[in-house]
Order: structure tokens, then sequence, then C-alpha cells
């Protein structure tokens, strides 16, 4: 069997060879509708990338101030960003996804006496989204499905009976 060669995985402008597991989390926000037993997905949440991997050699600890270095560069980019402003975060390009918006919540460097040679490095990246209403794909496209949906009725008819403060219930209306 022949062997693959090993794509890095890039960080801002930091490749990583020796990738041990990369996760990618996704998902959406679920609102109950108003007045109704009903539930619907209604944005996208924020993607949060996991990514776990050994620097080796004697390069490890430039590697290291690299890393330490793109995650104050993603903090202060997204600090800074002016309003509006597209792109705001770091860049994460893996074979898995490729994300232009991350930010670096969580960066853990591990030695051991078992890998006097090696750094294990646990990163969690945050999608920072920008502040335009057409930042995302995502949220472009719930732009266009937003007059289309609002035509479809979610929620029941409002109540017929008319309530005042104070005053006397309707004859047949139950208290």
């Amino acid at each position: 069997m022949a062997t693959q060669p090993n794509t890095p995985v890039l960080v801002g402008s930091v490749q990583l060879l020796h990738v041990q597991s990369i996760t990618v989390n996704e998902g959406y926000r679920i609102e109950r509708i108003m007045g109704s037993r009903f539930v619907q997905a209604t944005q996208p949440t924020n993607q949060t990338i996991a990514i776990d991997a050994v620097l080796l050699g004697d390069g490890r600890l430039d590697l290291k101030k690299e890393l330490e270095n793109v995650a104050l560069t993603s903090r202060q980019l997204v600090a800074n960003a002016p309003t509006g402003q597209g792109a705001v975060g770091i860049s994460v390009v893996s074979g898995m996804t490729t994300n232009l918006n991350m930010q670096v919540t969580d960066l853990r460097f591990t030695q051991s006496v078992s890998k006097r040679d090696a750094l294990d490095v646990s990163i969690t990246l945050e999608q920072v989204l920008p502040g335009s209403p057409a930042a995302t794909p995502g949220d472009a496209t719930d732009t266009r499905l937003a007059p289309g949906s609002a035509a479809l009725p979610s929620a029941p008819a409002p109540n017929p009976v008319p309530r005042t403060v104070g005053g006397p219930l309707p004859a047949g209306v139950l208290a």
C-alpha cells in the first residue's frame, strides 16, 4: 500500500505537519415558535475547531512561539476590527474544512518525560462572525429565505376575546 503525503493543517501562517486529530463542531440554534409547540432552527451556531498535534524536532520551540503569536494576533484582529469588515479572524485550512474567520480561544502545550523531543499542542478555535449582515453564506441564505418563510402561517390565530384591564368578562367566558 502506497503511503499518502502528509498534508499540513494551516493555522494562520503556521503549518502543523503532525496533526493527531481535528474536530469540527457545527450546529443550529433551536428556538420555540411563540404560541406553538413547534421549534425551528433559526441560525447557525458559531463553528468551533479543535486540533491536537505534535511539534517534533529542533524547531518545536519555534513553532510554539509562532502559535502563540497567531493566538495573540487573532485576538488583536477581532478587538481592532472596524465595524462591517468581512474577514476579522485568522484562517484555518485543512482537508476537512476551510474557514477564514477564526479566533484562538484555547492554546495548550504539554511536554512529557516519555516525549522529550516533542511538544503536544491542543488548539481550540471559534468562528468570529463579522458585523456585516451578509458576512457568511449561511447568513445570506437566511436572508433570502426570510421573506418566503414569513408568508407561511406558523402561529395560531389571535384570541378573538378582547381584553380590558379591570373590566367585566364577556358573557360565556369563564375566568
